[in-house]
Formats: structure tokens, sequence, C-alpha cells
């Protein structure tokens, strides 16, 4: 798998929003709450490009994800993938790299995912805890693996 997390720019703005809007849409139609104007503009409202990464495999945008600072610790505060790339193994191979890079700054990563999205299953699976259940989204934690750093 050629995967690569690339710088993003401010003009990739529209594209992301699109690209958030279509992998959002099945876990928001189940809900009733799909709205492809919102799901865009809830991204464009609070975008930072330097938080920003670009997914990329082959030199293909496959997804985007978005981990800015939160008081000392770290948001996953988006974190999609074009529905023809998803059940390939490329968003574990991403939140991989993210988890590597917490765990070298020794920092907590929070996240929020959608009540009926698969992403609960798939942030569980990578070592994120429950931390809390709300109206629509549950919110995760995953704490630094310290001890499992190699050694330099």
């Amino acid at each position: 798998m050629n995967l690569k997390l690339e710088a993003c720019t401010p003009n990739d703005a529209a594209q992301l929003a699109e690209l958030r809007a279509l992998a959002m849409r099945p876990s928001l139609e189940r809900i009733g709450r799909f709205d492809a104007e919102r799901a865009r503009q809830r991204l464009l409202k609070n975008f930072a490009a330097e938080y920003t990464k670009l997914i990329k495999q082959d030199g293909l945008l496959a997804g985007f994800l978005v981990l800015r600072p939160q008081d000392d610790d770290l948001l996953l505060d988006h974190f999609y993938l074009h529905p023809d790339f998803q059940q390939r193994g490329l968003g574990s191979a991403a939140i991989e790299l993210v988890l590597a890079e917490a765990d070298a700054l020794e920092k907590i990563i929070h996240v929020g995912a959608l009540l009926d999205s698969d992403a609960n299953r798939f942030y569980l699976r990578h070592g994120f805890v429950l931390r809390e259940v709300a109206e629509f989204d549950n919110y995760y934690l995953r704490y630094p693996q310290v001890g499992s750093r190699r050694c330099e």
C-alpha cells in the first residue's frame, strides 16, 4: 500500500468539504440528519490547512484528516476517506501514522464519532476508549502508548 500523508493548502478546502459530505452521507442518512450543505460548512467554518493532512494512495486523494492541538492534547477533528477507498485498510494505515505521532509527543487524542457510524468500531479497534455518549455522538480518548516506543 503506497500511503502518504501530505500537507494541505487553503486551496484544498472546497474539495475536502465535498469529500466530507460524500463520506458522511451514509451515516447521517441512517439517523435522518443528512444535509450536504451543513456537512460542507462544518468543515469550511473552521478549516485550518496547517492541521490538515491529505491522505494519498498512489498519488490519488483518498481522504484527509485534521489533527489539531487542544489544550495539552490533540483533537482528531476530522478523518474521512472517500467511499471508493474505504474497506481497504487505508484508514487503519493512516490512523497508525497519527497514533505514532501522538505517542512520540506523549499526547492524548480526542475524537468524536456519530452514534451509528462504523467509525465507532474503528476507533475502538485502534485503542480508543469511550469517554462520553451525547445525543448524536460518542466521544473517545486514546492515551499515548509511551512504553511501546522504540529506543534510539
